[in-house]
Parts: structure tokens; C-alpha cells; sequence
């Protein structure tokens, strides 16, 4: 029972990895690329996002409260995981070790940014261009925002390998190769993504 349990823990904290974290983080990667336009582009981005209806339920129910679970029990798997890269070095193994040590970095990225400005916002700060270039002038901070985007972006390509394996899709090993490549190549756009919106802000 408590077997059964658990393996349906982890495939809700898989689902809820990809469907909705990931496409939010996704849309929010697009959004943030606005910036490579200009001040003016990302503004009306932002304000375009900041004005959906229903935003806060929008924001609770399908990003925090789903985020929240998958954080939480992603800490409790990686640090009850047994990695045992040191025994066997295969791509794989090194793959489920980088996993949960981006989770990691990633819950503390994602922790931080959203206090730097969902909850500044909620005081009365306004979320534009000018507030972004002016955390990314920070050398320090700069280099915590790649390291973040790139963690960030890693844990949820790697994440969507194993979702795919988790729920039955790619069951052979040429489906899990295919889905290797694949996975790697969304890693890399994203990351290409990331990263020009960043150093737009600088």
C-alpha cells in the first residue's frame, strides 16, 4: 500500500513537473525574451501578463500550489536517493544525480526571484525592464541569474526525459534515445532563450 502510494506521489510530482510548471516556465522564458527588443517591448509583455483576468487565482492554483508539491517532494527524493554514480559511471545515473542537485539549486533560484519580485510587487513595486536591470547590474547577482536560468531549464529537460518514461510513453530504448536527443535539443534552445534575455537586461 505504502508502495503504491509512493509511486503515485512521484508520478503527480513528475506530471506536475511538465504540466503546468514546465509550460509556465516555458511562457514565462518567451515573455522574458521581450527584453532582446528593448525596454519597451518587455513592459507591455509584463503588463500584458500582470493584466490576465484572474491572475492571483491563476497564479495559486496553477503555478504556486502545484510548484509547492513538486518542490517539497522533490526534496524528499533527492535526499533519500541513492546515486551511485561513483559505482557506475553510465549517462543515465549521471543524469538522475544532476537532477536532483538542479532541483535543488533551482528551489533556491526560483525562491529568491520570486521574493525579489512577486512579492515586491505585492509592496507596491512596479515589475518592469528598469527593475530588472537594475538586480542584473550586480555582477554577483548576474552570474546567480545564468547559474539559475541554466539549473532551472537543466532539471525541467532532464525532468521531461523521465516523465516520458514514468507515464509508459517512451518504453523501448530507441523511444528513450530519441527522447534523449530530444530533450538535450530543448535544453540547449531554451537555455539560448534564457540567457539572451538576461544579458538584454545588462
Amino acid at each position: 500500500m505504502a508502495g503504491n502510494r509512493e509511486f503515485n506521489y512521484r508520478r503527480l510530482h513528475s506530471l506536475l513537473g511538465v504540466i503546468p510548471v514546465g509550460l509556465f516556465l516555458i511562457q514565462h522564458l518567451v515573455v522574458n525574451h521581450f527584453a532582446t527588443g528593448g525596454e519597451e517591448s518587455f513592459n507591455k509583455a509584463a503588463h500584458f501578463m500582470e493584466s490576465l483576468p484572474f491572475r492571483y487565482l491563476l497564479e495559486t492554483f496553477v503555478i504556486f500550489l502545484p510548484l509547492l508539491f513538486h518542490a517539497v517532494y522533490g526534496l524528499y527524493i533527492a535526499f533519500t536517493a541513492k546515486n551511485n554514480t561513483s559505482n557506475y559511471g553510465y549517462f543515465r545515473n549521471w543524469m538522475f544525480l544532476l537532477q536532483r542537485i538542479s532541483g535543488v539549486i533551482t528551489l533556491i533560484f526560483i525562491t529568491w526571484h520570486v521574493w525579489e519580485t512577486r512579492v515586491a510587487a505585492a509592496f507596491g513595486t512596479e515589475v518592469n525592464f528598469q527593475m530588472m536591470e537594475n538586480i542584473l547590474a550586480s555582477p554577483f547577482m548576474l552570474v546567480f541569474y545564468i547559474v539559475g536560468v541554466i539549473s532551472t531549464i537543466f532539471h525541467f529537460a532532464n525532468g521531461l526525459w523521465s516523465f516520458l518514461v514514468s507515464w509508459g510513453i517512451t518504453v523501448t530504448p530507441r523511444s528513450q534515445l530519441i527522447a534523449t536527443y530530444v530533450t538535450i535539443g530543448i535544453f540547449v534552445a531554451l537555455s539560448v532563450v534564457g540567457l539572451r534575455s538576461i544579458f538584454a537586461f545588462v
